[in-house]
């Protein structure tokens, strides 16, 4: 059975890269019907943030992407689901501490004693030389025996992996080809840390040996580490999995998204009225195309239609303008009742009014919504855009005030005024009221539209203007036009 995961650190809130790099597990698992776990990498404790599984958990759970193994929420409380947990690595330190002896027991991993005042002078001594920062491995040739009585006498260390002089390490990536690093170009890593933590590269390749990983997808970054990777699974006489580097997620500028130049996390997007659906079929784009030129994908159809031999080599570009786009295609196409229930937080803040009095006047808001979903991009802008029909005073615009100046305007306020006289204003006499206007002041096309628009609202475009009218309410509309 295929296998894929997703192993984040809790270092912060989800970045949209890392959401597209458990999307496209998630998609090639689901395609394979094969299983999505989540890994939490915990191993850095320096950098840990207390909340950001909870976090990272509710921020997948919003995308649609739901893990079948490792920590989820069951019932309102964290657990961990499957057979081959636990699936956080500060609760497997015993684990890796097994394999760490092993290899040193298979002279593939060695103790090293140098202290960081030491491995400081290395590291400076190589880069005045032009040569890449890497250990001298002063350590290497310690007889193990002697090593061990260094350790048990209390002695700090730390175990780094034994690489072969001069020797080349290749395998296969789906996207990139053949791969081969020689190493004499690789450190001897380290695998196990001075206070019992593995590092990156020996967690990783632990744990996804013992959960059964077929397939690991992760960022171009951990490309000069997988010949590290590699050497631990034949020293450990493990199978090798399949290797998948996908292009970085970049900027306008074509260099790594930084919260510098903008939003970058997934809790950005979300808090301004981002849809999940078109965020994750966004994202879905940014270094994979389907066969055809569909851009608006369903979950479903992104994972029918998912492979890759798709995947671009190079990065992927973050358009905001086309993520908008795309977010305006999905509110627009979106059944407005549930509309609302998306947009309320954003109604409550923008309009200053509360959930309770929405609910209220349910079928009002429904048709404001209907209104205006055709040109907003996120549903904070929705949300913005409904204060033109809100009781209150209102701004007008420059075209507007040119508008107002129109021989037409006083003989479409007496008009108005008549016919709404003794009348209520639903909305199917909303929908004829404009004829009616027209045949009693002998305006029409711009010369009606325009400055009953701007008489109305202050604006000379917006949405269907009997809708416009409906939501204004007779009361309103009366107190505007005496303005």
């Amino acid at each position: 059975m295929v296998r894929l995961r997703f192993a984040p650190s809790p270092t912060g809130w989800l970045h949209i890269g890392g959401l597209r790099t458990a999307l496209f597990n998630y998609l090639y698992a689901k395609k394979m019907d094969g299983e999505f776990i989540l890994r939490i990498e915990d191993t850095d404790r320096t950098r840990y943030v207390e909340g950001a599984v909870e976090n990272l958990l509710d921020a997948l759970k919003w995308s649609g992407i739901e893990n079948d193994e490792g920590p989820k929420f069951v019932d309102g409380e964290l657990k961990e689901v499957g057979d081959y947990g636990p699936y956080t690595q500060s609760n497997r330190l015993e684990i890796y501490r097994k394999y760490v002896d092993e290899l040193i027991e298979k002279d593939k991993a060695y103790y090293c004693f140098c202290d960081k005042d030491r491995l400081d002078e290395v590291r400076k001594a190589r880069e005045i030389k032009g040569l890449m920062p890497k250990y001298d491995g002063f350590c290497r040739a310690i007889p193990l025996d002697e090593a061990k009585k260094r350790v048990a006498a209390g002695e700090p260390y730390v175990v780094r992996m034994k690489l072969p002089k001069n020797v080349d390490i290749s395998f296969d990536d789906l996207v990139r080809g053949k791969i081969t690093i020689n190493t004499d170009d690789m450190d001897d890593q380290v695998l196990l840390k001075s206070d019992g933590f593995p590092t990156y590269h020996m967690a990783v390749v632990v744990d996804d040996h013992l959960m059964g990983v077929t397939h690991i997808v992760r960022g171009e970054e951990w490309l000069p580490s997988t010949p590290k990777h590699i050497f631990l699974y034949e020293a450990l006489g493990w199978e090798k999995p399949t290797y998948v580097h996908l292009p970085t997620v970049l900027n306008k500028d074509r260099k790594k998204l930084s919260k510098r130049q903008g939003d970058v996390a997934v809790e950005d997007f979300r808090a301004k009225g981002y849809l999940p659906e078109a965020l994750v079929n966004y994202l879905a784009l940014i270094g994979w195309s389907p066969e055809g030129e569909e851009e608006i994908l369903s979950m479903d159809q992104m994972i029918k239609e998912f492979d890759f031999s798709r995947v671009s080599k190079t990065g992927g570009i973050f358009d905001l303008e086309k993520l908008n786009w795309t977010n305006a295609h999905y509110i627009r196409n979106t059944d407005s009742e549930k509309l609302l229930d998306l947009a309320k937080p954003y109604m409550v803040k923008a309009l200053g009014i509360s959930e309770e009095e929405i609910d209220n006047d349910h079928e009002h808001y429904v048709i404001m919504m209907d209104a205006f979903k055709e040109n907003a991009e996120t549903l904070e802008v929705l949300a913005e855009k409904c204060k033109l029909l809100m009781p209150g005073d209102f701004e007008v615009e420059e075209e507007a005030k040119e508008w107002l100046a129109n021989e037409n305007v006083p003989a479409i306020k007496t008009a108005i005024k008549e016919l709404l006289d003794g009348e209520e204003l639903t909305l199917e006499y909303a929908k004829g009221f404009m004829k009616q206007v027209r045949e009693k002041t002998g305006a029409k096309g711009k010369d009606l539209f325009m400055p009953t628009r701007a008489l109305l609202t202050g604006v000379v475009h917006g949405p269907e203007f009997d809708k416009c009218l409906y939501l204004l309410g007779k009361e309103e509309i009366l107190r505007r036009i005496d303005l």
